[in-house]
């Protein structure tokens, strides 16, 4: 801990209120920053979109909600015409009163890169945290700002090679995953895939996985891409697949608990990959697909399986070969420990609140190794 109470002020990426049931990996991410530190004393004082669970309603802080037209397609990769002629101008002001407050740091999660712009103008210094590959708005803003301001973290290795070379410099700091949230469970006789119903989770390949092993599968998640839930998926369920859609953190954790295996069929490169410590956390193996930084969670794991990208066979293969180990209650126990072991909320938090308080303290960004 860092031995004295931070104000600190999180902001959060724009697109979807940040509260439980949990959007999507990003904002659980958030959510569960926020909470730790203010479990630890600290004043948090979180921007974000309106509905979170931690922003003050009515203030400077709440954003808009996205507003879309009738015959807009709604996409997790799309914003409507309002997020630039509304939302920002509104995180704007925020930023701006931000600078103007007594804050201790900013913890930065906006995948808008008008923080970074700002950044070298406050006298709050800024951390920005990497969730995504590389964006050419963000590396703009870091080189107008001659790397004044900001400091970086990244989730993965593997996104931290790839904004290194893009120029921007940063420390690696991994997703926390809160071990009192995702229980360890005693497995079952089905296999379970998690995460956004959207074609680059790519649910469709857990299904044809689970088909040639003639095994029940379950999906849960919240739909991201209505034309592929409706078009792609919807058709594959039946009596052997099923689709609970978007559940509450502790009842996806008991899902997950209680199944013997996790499928992870990302197809993009995952800049880190959170469906496999959550799984993994459960005492649950997972067979994924090795992309982006999903590798490194598995080298640093017990229980997880890859197979190259887009291989349904290899998958189906490795899920048979891990089947009955998977149901071992000392196996699975191990699985859990590892997890907790590398991938917990407060290691992660610990390892924040150190930069944080390095920089509160008597230091610059500037000042500061990345």
């Amino acid at each position: 801990m860092s031995g004295r109470r931070l104000r600190i002020a999180v902001i959060a990426p724009l697109r979807f209120p940040i509260r439980r049931p949990h959007a999507g990996g990003l904002e659980a991410a958030v959510w569960s920053e926020v909470e730790a530190l203010r479990a630890r004393g600290h004043a948090v004082t979180v921007v974000a979109v309106t509905g979170s669970e931690h922003v003050e309603r009515g203030s400077v802080w709440e954003m808009p909600e996205l507003g879309w037209g009738a015959d807009a397609v709604r996409t997790d990769k799309t914003y409507p015409p309002a997020y630039e002629t509304l939302s920002v101008p509104m995180l704007r002001r925020a930023v701006e009163t931000i600078g103007a407050r007594e804050f201790d740091v900013i913890s930065n999660h906006c995948l808008h890169a008008l923080p970074l712009q700002l950044a070298p103008q406050l006298d709050v210094p800024m951390v920005t945290t990497l969730h995504t590959p590389v964006d050419d708005d963000f590396v703009r803003a870091h080189r107008a700002a001659a790397g004044r301001g900001s400091i970086f973290l990244s989730v993965s290795e593997h996104t931290r090679r790839e904004w290194q070379h893009a120029g921007v410099a940063s420390t690696l700091l991994s997703n926390g995953v809160d071990p009192n949230v995702w229980t360890a469970g005693p497995g079952g006789d089905e296999l379970v895939w998690f995460g956004r119903i959207v074609p680059e989770k790519a649910p469709h390949l857990a299904v044809a996985v689970a088909r040639a092993l003639g095994r029940r599968l379950t999906i849960a998640g919240r739909v991201g891409d209505r034309e592929y839930a409706e078009g792609v998926l919807g058709p594959l369920l039946g009596d052997d697949v099923s689709f609970v859609g978007e559940l509450a953190p502790s009842d996806l954790a008991s899902l997950v608990g209680r199944s013997a295996l996790a499928l992870a069929t990302p197809a993009w490169a995952e800049p880190f990959g959170l469906v496999g410590p959550e799984a993994l956390m459960c005492g649950t193996p997972v067979v994924g697909f090795a992309v982006g930084g999903v590798p490194e969670i598995a080298a640093a794991s017990i229980g997880m399986r890859l197979v190259w990208a887009g291989d349904v066979v290899a998958m189906a293969d490795a899920v048979e070969e891990m089947w009955d180990r998977a149901r071992e209650p000392r196996f699975r126990a191990a699985v859990r420990a590892r997890a907790v072991e590398r991938f917990s909320l407060d290691a992660r938090t610990s390892a924040l609140e150190e930069v944080f308080a390095a920089l509160s303290a008597d230091a610059t960004p500037a000042e500061l190794p990345a």
